[in-house]
């Protein structure tokens, strides 16, 4: 498997790197703790280690090193197709550099020959009641193949510590090449009765056959926003809460379907994964008081009005950017080119020229620029996929790329058990008093 090759020749240096900062640099200060960090949910903390990806705050999320439009102009396309392979961006995450097509592809061909679900999966998923959230579903049926792991297979073998990153590579591929095939089939069972079987098309990318499978094929370049979609959510660092859990599961050799179930819980909470639909849902609210796509001096009203109750707009800030997230303005602009006159697009586009201002002028947001979540529900609701508690198994399957590709790494370089140290509240306030008493 090419991904097993290129990541079995740069693993020489990397662990020479991390050996080296490890042993002869350990001592090094890298920053200081405040007690605001401590008690405000250890913000911004600078203590986790991934190359995969980083969130700069003048420019957004780079996926090694890559700005997003970087990215998605550098990778490469199939054939017809205006939106990069997701295999090209798999192979970036694993491997740090930009795929040939060629190299893109053979991804594309391993996920094929590896999407097929165990009747147990499909067993398992239609024996819940049929209100069961989508997210529970999902959830189960990635524990559910840890049966199969090959990581904890060979762990109970005996295998040395520096092999432990083939079998995870192998579980990673084998869960990402799933997930479509999961999700689609939780969509259509969920929502639409369906029990068939969704199948992969070895002949379609990965973005077409999500489309397929999901029975929105029909819909005109369905397909292409999906590829996009996946991109955009595969990584965010390691410290948001998807990531971390995955992480931080992962670091006790836990097998990845473990760590992942435990990203998906986390994702499901409302403080991560569900902004999208609240983002769509105040919008629609906009939509429906005003009969369409208001005036501007209505919607500036509107957001006050919202503001002054207490609520807050939601997709609007971030907590690390200073910039529009490019994942915004990448997803924007897919709507604009596709389908410019849609009033929801239009509305979403003049939130952009208005909330900030409004934002700005009520001086409590630091940053009031739009984050991812302000648009993506809004172009799967364009494509007919309007089951709101569905968009955080879309959210899931796109950040699975960066989690696993994070877990190889892991792995690989032999990072240790997470375990931070924790203080009482009194061992705080001591440190307080200390710091105030004279000299």
């Amino acid at each position: 498997m090419i991904l097993q090759e290129k990541i079995q020749a740069q693993l020489p240096e990397w662990r020479e790197r991390i050996k080296k900062l490890a042993k002869d640099h350990s001592e090094v200060k890298v920053a200081e703790v405040n007690i605001g960090q401590i008690v405000g949910g250890m913000r911004d903390i600078k203590s986790l280690l991934t190359d995969v990806s980083f969130v700069d705050p003048a420019e957004g999320i780079r996926f090694r090193g890559m700005s997003i439009p970087e990215v998605l102009k550098s990778l490469p396309k199939g054939r017809g197709n205006k939106m990069p392979l997701v295999g090209g961006l798999y192979y970036l995450l694993m491997i740090g550099e930009v795929p040939t097509r060629e190299q893109a592809l053979e991804v594309e061909a391993e996920w094929a020959k590896r999407s097929e679900l165990p009747d147990y999966v499909y067993k398992m998923l239609k024996a819940m009641p049929k209100d069961t959230h989508p997210m529970i579903l999902f959830t189960q049926a990635v524990m559910a193949l840890a049966r199969d792991s090959a990581f904890t297979k060979k762990y109970h073998e005996g295998m040395k510590k520096d092999a432990y990153w083939e079998p995870a590579l192998e579980d990673s591929m084998n869960l990402t090449a799933k997930l479509p095939a999961i999700a689609a089939f939780i969509y259509r069972y969920r929502y639409f009765g369906e029990k068939k079987k969704p199948k992969y098309n070895p002949k379609l990318d990965y973005g077409a056959n999500f489309s397929k499978m999901m029975g929105v094929s029909d819909r005109k370049d369905y397909a292409e926003l999906a590829r996009l979609y996946f991109i955009l959510h595969s990584d965010h660092e390691s410290g948001n809460v998807s990531a971390h859990a995955t992480h931080l599961v992962g670091s006790s050799l836990a097998d990845i379907y473990f760590a992942f179930s435990a990203g998906l819980s986390g994702l499901a909470g409302p403080l991560h994964g569900l902004a999208n639909q609240e983002c769509l849902g105040w919008l629609l609210d906009v939509h429906k008081k005003f009969g369409g796509v208001p005036s501007r001096d209505d919607l500036y009203k509107f957001a006050w009005d919202t503001l002054n109750s207490g609520k807050v707009i939601p997709g609007y800030g971030h907590a690390v950017l200073r910039v529009p997230d490019p994942r915004f303005t990448a997803q924007m602009e897919f709507a604009k080119k596709h389908f410019p006159q849609d009033e929801l697009i239009r509305l979403a586009d003049m939130v952009f020229d208005v909330v900030p201002a409004v934002l700005k002028e009520q001086g409590k947001a630091k940053n009031p620029a739009p984050n991812v979540d302000a648009i993506s529900g809004t172009l799967q609701y364009y494509y007919g996929v309007r089951e709101f508690d569905f968009y955080t198994v879309l959210f899931g399957v796109g950040r699975a790329l960066g989690v696993t590709a994070n877990y190889v790494w892991a792995r690989a370089l032999g990072q240790p058990l997470e375990r931070p140290k924790s203080l009482t509240t009194k061992m705080l306030e001591d440190i307080v008093a200390k710091s105030v008493e004279p000299a």
